[in-house]
């Protein structure tokens, strides 16, 4: 998977716009950051919770691992390269529901259903 392909669909999402964080650039809703683009390329962090981080370490390991953020771990480090484009664009949905208002995940999750 390209960065391009994680631009395109991060910035699709409602309100989402992408900033310097930093030497990264950063994807955030309404100044809150969901996912980063490190410099050194390739990679993408994706701020989700522990379950989220777990079930895509375990499924899939070949390019999903820990994200350590400091001492703690905050999500997951996807090698894009390696990554399925439908689970990247997974990870991306769940982050940014994580940090956007209520009103407007549930306003997105009814477009989706219609």
């Amino acid at each position: 998977m390209e960065i391009e392909e994680v631009r395109h669909y991060a910035l699709s999402l409602p309100q989402a716009t992408e900033e310097p964080h930093f030497a990264a650039n950063s994807f955030r809703i309404r100044g809150k950051i969901f996912a980063t683009v490190p410099p050194e390329g390739g990679l993408l962090h994706v701020f989700v919770d522990e379950q989220q981080r777990e079930q895509a370490i375990t499924t899939y390991p070949e390019f999903c691992e820990k994200l350590w953020w400091g001492k703690k771990v905050a999500g997951v480090r996807v090698l894009l390269p390696q990554a399925d484009p439908a689970e990247v664009k997974d990870l991306l949905l769940v982050a940014w529901k994580r940090k956007a208002p209520k009103k407007l995940v549930t306003s997105l999750d009814c477009t989706e259903k219609d």
